[in-house]
Parts: C-alpha cells; sequence; structure tokens
C-alpha cells in the first residue's frame, strides 16, 4: 500500500460524506469491524499453511477474502446490495444467527461456538457480538473497504508499519468523547511495563483491557529478552485480559491479533461479576497491570460479590480488591488510581487500604501530573507499584512534575516516555527530595500512614497555576479537593478528641 501514512485521514475523509456515521467514536467504531475482518482474514491464511486441516468458523460467503476483495473485474459488490449483504447476512452471521431462505431453511449458518472451539475461532462471534454498521451509502462503504483491503499485512514490513497506524487509530479515542475511558496513554503503559520488568515465563493479566494498551507494552517490553524458540512461545502466551465493553474489545482482539498473538486470551466478561473469594492458585498471575475504571458505580448486586467490608460502590476500588485476590504470592502489579483512592477515608476505601499495606508491599507512588488523560478526563491520577513479597513497612512517594514548557498535555502536545525520565532516574537512586518547603519525593513508614487514617495524599502538587475548565470538569475537580480536605480534617479532628478523651456525640 502506497499511501499507508494517509490511511486513516483517507477513511475519515470518505467517513465525512456519510449520513450514517456521527463524530469520531462511530467513525472508529466502524473502520474497527472491518479492519477486525481484513487482519483475521490474513492470519486464516497463515493457519491454513501451519494447519493441514484447517476449517474456518466463518461461512465462505462471509470470509473477506470471498466478499470484500475489489478483483477490478466489475463484480465486487457495491451500493445497496453491499449494504444488504452487510445488514442482513454478513453481520447476524458473524454474531451467531442463522440466516434462512423464504421457505425457512438456513440459506447461511451463523457461526456455531461450543465450548471445545479454540480461542482463535471463538473471538469471532465475541467481536461481532453487539457490532453494527452505521453506514448508509453502499457506494462510500465499498471505497472503504478497497481501501482497507489494499494492506499487505503478509508484508513484514508493511504490517509492522500499519501496527503504529493502529496504534494511532486507538489513540485517537482519547478525543472521541467517552470513549476516551478504553485509552491509556502508550507513554504511561511503557513506563509502568519497564518498571515492572517482565520476565520470561511470566504471565500478565489486565482485568479491565480496554482496547490491550498495557498488553502490548508488556509484550514490547519483554521482547527484549527473547533469546530462544521457546522463549518466543512463552512471549506469545504470556498476556490474559478481560473487557467488558464491546467496543474495545473488537480494538484490542485487533491489536493482539497484529502483535502476532494468533491465541488471544482476550474474554469478553465483567471481571466483577464473580465471588472473589472463589480465586484460587489457578486464578492468579505473576504481574498484573492496570488503569482500572474509576468515576463509575455499579449497582449494589455487584457488591455481593466481596467481603463486607470491602463492598464500595467504586469501581476503582471494586477492582483493586480483584487485583488483591488475583496477584500470585511474589508477583508484582502496577495499577492506576485516581486521587481518590489516596484520600478517601471512607469505611470501604479505608478497609481495602488496610488489606494493601497489611498483605502486601507497597514500596511506590508515583503522583501524575494533571491532564495525562486530556481531553477525555482531568481527574489526576497516580500509580501503584506493590508485590505479594511481604508487608508493607515503608512507602516513597515521588512527585513527577509538568514537563518545562508544558502547562498542560493535549492532543497536539500529548505525554511522552521521555516525560517520565526524572522518575526512571530517582527509582533506582532513591532520595527524598523537597521543594520551597514542598516534598517532591519523600519516605513514609506503615505507621506513619497508618496514624493518618490510611490517607496517602501526600507528595501532591502546590504550585499549580489556575486553569479554566469546562464546568462539568471544574466541579468534579472542587468535588475532589473537598473530599480531600474533607477527609484532612476528620483525621485531625479524630486525634483531637481521642486525646480529650470525647466524642463528637458528646459534643453535640
Amino acid at each position: 500500500m502506497s499511501n499507508l501514512s494517509t490511511f486513516v485521514k483517507r477513511i475519515r475523509d470518505i467517513m465525512r460524506n456519510d449520513a450514517g456515521i456521527n463524530g469520531d467514536a462511530q467513525r472508529i467504531e466502524q473502520m474497527a469491524w472491518m479492519l477486525f475482518l481484513k487482519v483475521y482474514d490474513t492470519k486464516e491464511t497463515d493457519w491454513e499453511i501451519d494447519e493441514d486441516d484447517y476449517v474456518s468458523i466463518i461461512p465462505e460467503s462471509c470470509r473477506w477474502r470471498n466478499w470484500a476483495v475489489d478483483d477490478k473485474s466489475g463484480n465486487a459488490m457495491t451500493g445497496d446490495t453491499l449494504l444488504a449483504f452487510v445488514n442482513n447476512t454478513l453481520l447476524p452471521v458473524l454474531k451467531g444467527q442463522d440466516v434462512l431462505n423464504i421457505d425457512g431453511t438456513i440459506k447461511v449458518e451463523g457461526v456455531k461456538v461450543h465450548a471445545d472451539t479454540p480461542i482463535k475461532k471463538s473471538i469471532v462471534q465475541a467481536t461481532f457480538e453487539d457490532t453494527n454498521n452505521y453506514m448508509k451509502d453502499g457506494v462510500l462503504l465499498r471505497q472503504i473497504i478497497n481501501i482497507i483491503d489494499e494492506l499487505d499485512l503478509e508484508d513484514y514490513e508493511e504490517s509492522h508499519a500499519f501496527g503504529e497506524i493502529y496504534e494511532s487509530i486507538l489513540k485517537e479515542l482519547q478525543s472521541a468523547g467517552s470513549s476516551g475511558e478504553f485509552y491509556t496513554p502508550r507513554a504511561v503503559t511503557d513506563f509502568m511495563a519497564k518498571m515492572i520488568n517482565p520476565q520470561i515465563g511470566e504471565k500478565v493479566a489486565d482485568f479491565a483491557c480496554g482496547t490491550g494498551g498495557f498488553l502490548t507494552s508488556w509484550l514490547k517490553e519483554l521482547e527484549t529478552k527473547v533469546q530462544t524458540v521457546e522463549d518466543r512461545e512463552k512471549l506469545l502466551t504470556s498476556i490474559y485480559g478481560i473487557e467488558k465493553k464491546q467496543f474495545p474489545y473488537i480494538l484490542c482482539i485487533t491489536n493482539m491479533l497484529l502483535h502476532d498473538i494468533d491465541v488471544p486470551k482476550i474474554y469478553h466478561d465483567n471481571s466483577l461479576l464473580r465471588d472473589v473469594l472463589d480465586y484460587t492458585e489457578r486464578d492468579q498471575f505473576d504481574v498484573i497491570l492496570m488503569n482500572p475504571p474509576y468515576g463509575g458505580h455499579e449497582k449494589n448486586e455487584v457488591k455481593n460479590h466481596f467481603p463486607s467490608d470491602l463492598a464500595s460502590s467504586e469501581t476503582a476500588d471494586l477492582f483493586m480488591s480483584v487485583i488483591m485476590y488475583r496477584l500470585k504470592k511474589n508477583g508484582r502489579a502496577a495499577v492506576i488510581l485516581p486521587d481518590g483512592f489516596l484520600f478517601g477515608t471512607d469505611n470501604a476505601k479505608v478497609s481495602i487500604k488496610k488489606k494493601l499495606f497489611s498483605e502486601f508491599n507497597l514500596h511506590t507512588v508515583i503522583r501524575m501530573p494533571h491532564s495525562v488523560f486530556a481531553p477525555y478526563t482531568s481527574i489526576t491520577t497516580n500509580i501503584l507499584f506493590f508485590d505479594r513479597t511481604e508487608p508493607t513497612k515503608e512507602t516513597w512517594f515521588y512527585r513527577l512534575d509538568m514537563p518545562d514548557g508544558y502547562k498542560n498535555f493535549s492532543k497536539t502536545k500529548p505525554m511522552e516516555l521521555n516525560h517520565f525520565a526524572p522518575a526512571m532516574d530517582w527509582w533506582n537512586n532513591r532520595e527524598e527530595i523537597n521543594i520551597d518547603g514542598f516534598d517532591k519525593a519523600k519516605k513514609y513508614t506503615v505507621q506513619e500512614l497508618v496514624e493518618r487514617n490510611y490517607n496517602i495524599d501526600l507528595c501532591g502538587y502546590p504550585h499549580e497555576e489556575e486553569e479554566i475548565l469546562p464546568p462539568k470538569e471544574l466541579i468534579q475537580q472542587y468535588q475532589e479537593k473537598r473530599a480531600s480536605l474533607n477527609a484532612d480534617i476528620d483525621r485531625i479532628l479524630g486525634q483531637i478528641t481521642d486525646i480529650l478523651g470525647i466524642s463528637l456525640t458528646e459534643e453535640e
């Protein structure tokens, strides 16, 4: 394909002329399922060579090579014929539905998945479970299919180059409305993977994997340690992911196939719908890398899957419990959490932090600058690094300041891996740092943190300039600040009343 660099632009320009596409999120979703079928068809070509008895799970008439490829003979489907095929045959079949003739007999059998169906085949039905075709102009749809089919994914260099293009497609999610929640900036996932230091033979998990950013960063970091064919096999079977929402799931599966993971153990499921007490060693992993969804609230019945003291209504809290129950003995974890987890002193958050400090070694907390996830959200976040080796004795806090010349990160000036350089330099040569009377890096004993009632909002940002935010984000920011102040006030009042030997209820 000669114009790989303009691939996304060409498709975007065509979609803008289609009345059915409304905004970036739908554009990327429309592109996603077509890219999946193209990538999957390329993989099937390889599997047919490697396996003498390989049979596609997709009926012949619905395989990309048999309906999408335009041989320039004038016979390729287009216009209303193409739309009718996609809407009434292709998508229903891939969802598992039989397409019938007028007399009720089966015309095209839907994709069928059974308990013994291999993962690389069952992902087809899972991928298309809730997929939609938004386009209403069959001629424009044909033009886009032709651009996608120009990709020569059997050519190593072009396939590798398209992997980079696909990453740019995922990156656009950050500005695609609510879809931004599925994407963690690659600088952040790369930094966390570097610090976690993957080893050949280890298995990593992400229980809300979105588009697979942490998994690809893990693979990239582990790739440098591959020396033998056996090492390669271990790398290709080292990942595990769960994603609740259909759109990021299809993006993640395609992402893994592009990274040569032929059997992607990525499941379309909800990680919070299993009792955490039911997990055994077989359900645990050497490493967990995650950016749990936060700010959302689960239904009350979800809380029934957790011990009563850990049953928070905040999704990030619930995922922290899942992580702790699914991390192996001597395993390691790096998790992104909002400021609210650090300063929160409600019963559930305190119980979760008690468990974290008493059963795990929370050795490092990296305070990240604001706007890392802009423009999706301005909530300030942190990276917690811990392992399951021993109870916490001391925790280091390090504030990563905004790089010189930046007031905010944005789509045109995103966070880059080199912005983490100060934290990486500090990581192996830790020392306490105080600037103008404010702590930038400081070590606290677990006893000091317990005395703060597990309010670990430490080494924060003292010099942030006032920023004009949209009303909704401004309200959210002030709510966070108020919650942090309330937590401090409650802690200090508690200390005073303990000293005086009275209770607040007595005073009232």
